[in-house]
């Protein structure tokens, strides 16, 4: 079957003609590098002729010799994919996605391999018995104060998403009760907000913010108890996002619209209006599970 397959694209390579104002010298260079890369199919062929006689048609126009040496660097393809007339955002993707596999065909020293990089996964969240370990091991504290600043702990980080320079700085009067909910008042840092506090964690949260100072997080001082894992402020906050996730259907939603990734997600919710406080009150405090 591979032999039969580049069979048909060496024979539909032969009868391909251009489209028309292309120059001779850009179809040349199309039909040879596409030829040394090797398409399994027609339409894979086709795809990349004419990404390629796009590329050398600009090039051609700016002086550049239409060799794939020249054509197929990196940097070419990246100025033709960014600055080329009359393209699409879209069309400009693909182009660059076509080029660069030919280049890795074609010219492979001068398009090696990315080396991989580290990605950071989200932390797994905890479960709702480890929460509940937690606040017990935090009513277990030997004096009131480290009693409510560890259980504060566990309530603005699972409760309420907070983490870091947000939980180094938020006070006892950052905490306040509101009709239909509980709110913090994240202050300073990169991201000032007010966050709804989910239900279940309302009251231990009120009855920790009456003593004021709430910031030491006494994580040391939590790790390990009665057979539990190391707390980790990272999971408290993937534990408060899994459940908001679920509260607005956002599983349903992104499995709905065929979305892996949410970059375009983020773009379009930056322009939404945030709602009101209330608003945000009535979505995420949620019921007590």
């Amino acid at each position: 079957m591979a032999v039969l397959a580049g069979g048909e694209v060496a024979g539909y390579l032969t009868r391909w003609k251009p489209a028309r104002g292309t120059s001779p010298a850009a179809a040349a260079f199309a039909r040879s590098v596409v030829a040394a890369a090797g398409p399994g199919s027609q339409d894979r062929a086709k795809c990349l002729l004419w990404a390629a006689c796009k590329l050398a048609g600009y090039g051609i126009g700016l002086g550049l010799e239409p060799v794939p040496g020249v054509l197929l660097h990196p940097s070419v393809i990246e100025r033709f994919a960014a600055h080329a007339p009359g393209l699409s955002a879209v069309a400009r993707r693909t182009l660059r996605t076509n080029l660069r596999f030919l280049a890795r065909a074609v010219v492979p020293h001068l398009d090696p391999a990315d080396a991989p990089l580290p990605r950071q996964r989200a932390k797994a969240p905890y479960s709702a018995a480890e929460i509940a370990g937690y606040l017990a091991l935090a009513l277990a504290q030997p004096t009131p104060g480290r009693r409510s600043r560890a259980t504060a702990l566990v309530c603005l980080g699972a409760g309420a998403g907070l983490i870091r320079s947000d939980l180094r700085n938020v006070r006892g009067t950052d905490v306040c009760a509101r009709p239909g909910g509980v709110i913090v008042a994240v202050r300073g840092g990169r991201a000032p907000r007010e966050v709804p506090v989910l239900a279940r964690y309302h009251a231990p949260l009120l009855s920790a913010a009456e003593r004021g100072n709430i910031t030491n997080p006494l994580t040391r001082s939590l790790a390990g108890g009665g057979g539990l894992p190391a707390l980790d402020t990272s999971r408290l906050r993937a534990t408060w996002l899994a459940e908001c996730a679920a509260l607005t259907g956002l599983a349903t939603f992104l499995h709905a619209a065929g979305i892996t990734c949410c970059q375009q997600l983020g773009d379009i919710a930056a322009g939404l209006d945030h709602g009101t406080e209330a608003d945000a009150i009535a979505l995420l405090s949620g019921p007590a599970r």
